[in-house]
């Protein structure tokens, strides 16, 4: 019965809880104090394989799809190569009019929530991911991942087919296809 009251609420667009340090506000308090990382930067998930921390269980399973052996999943529209279903899907709405996420400051739409988040910074100059080792802020996570791998020279991504390891999963992705 929970899930359903806040599915309602999402409907109707009530968004009780809010954010204390940004003011965003969300349908539950589940959603908040997920959310509530970005400031903190706590990563409470983390990859058995890796090591690599993510702020939510989904993240993770999202991730250890890299590692799974499941993919990579290709688009069957151009080829293109993702490390997970879910990027998949929001990539095959290119393909599509399907646009789902809109700015409510300059009505530019997006196929991912993730993409208008990141858009939505262009608007804010928010930058909530820093770097724990030199202090440099990025608007989103994946910027921040990908310069971090400068300080650590970690390389979680590897190739299931030769075990070749790559600091970001686009480099991975791109690399796979010299397999074919």
């Amino acid at each position: 019965m929970h899930h359903l009251l806040i599915h309602q609420k999402a409907h109707a667009g009530e968004r009780p809880y809010q954010c204390n340090e940004c003011g965003k506000s969300f349908v539950s308090g589940f959603s908040l104090r997920n959310h509530e990382r970005v400031h903190t930067g706590e990563k409470p998930y983390e990859c058995s394989v890796c090591g690599v921390s993510f702020t939510t269980k989904r993240k993770l399973r999202y991730h250890q799809e890299v590692h799974s052996g499941e993919g990579p999943h290709e688009c069957r529209e151009c080829g293109k190569s993702f490390t997970s279903r879910y990027a998949l899907r929001d990539h095959q709405r290119n393909h599509t009019s399907k646009r789902p996420y809109e700015c409510t400051k300059c009505g530019k739409s997006f196929t991912s929530n993730s993409n208008l988040i990141a858009h939505w910074r262009v608007h804010t100059g928010e930058k909530p991911y820093q770097c724990t080792e030199c202090g440099k802020a990025f608007s989103s996570g994946s910027g921040l991942r990908y310069h971090q791998s400068v300080h650590t020279g970690l390389s979680p991504y590897e190739c299931s087919e030769c075990g070749k390891s790559f600091p970001r999963s686009s480099a991975l992705i791109r690399y796979q296809r010299t397999h074919r």
